[in-house]
């Protein structure tokens, strides 16, 4: 079995920000390809702060950031800081970066081997 989180702020999108996502959608698949979803609850930064005003994720919240998906193996976010992005690999979670918005169809596009990261989507300060 292979588990995907996805940051999201409606189950059903990827967010553009992981540091501003109350929620990971995590995809359970099996070695037969079923799929199950599960929403978890996530540590994230507020939506009033300023952008540069927080660590997205990197250094703010620390391992705390990644707890409710230490079981996964892979990160699918549309955008994150840099020290987010290092913690998360550190952590070994495969982390793809890619503009696809809904998370069915990123998962599917990751199924099919089309799916696409772009580093330009980590937000270096």
């Amino acid at each position: 079995m292979k588990k995907f989180a996805f940051p999201t702020e409606d189950g059903e999108s990827i967010s553009a920000h992981l540091g501003r996502a109350p929620f990971f959608l995590v995809a359970s698949l099996d070695d037969s390809g079923s799929v199950t979803f599960e929403k978890r609850e996530k540590p994230h930064h507020g939506e009033g702060e300023e952008h540069g005003q927080h660590s997205h994720g990197g250094q703010g919240l620390g391992p705390t950031m990644f707890a409710p998906i230490a079981d996964c193996q892979v990160l699918i976010a549309r955008g994150m800081g840099e020290p987010a992005f290092e913690r998360a690999r550190a952590q070994s979670l495969e982390v793809i970066l890619p503009g696809e918005k809904d998370i069915k169809a990123a998962l599917e596009a990751y199924r099919s081997g089309t799916l696409v990261s772009d580093p330009r989507r980590i937000h270096k300060h």
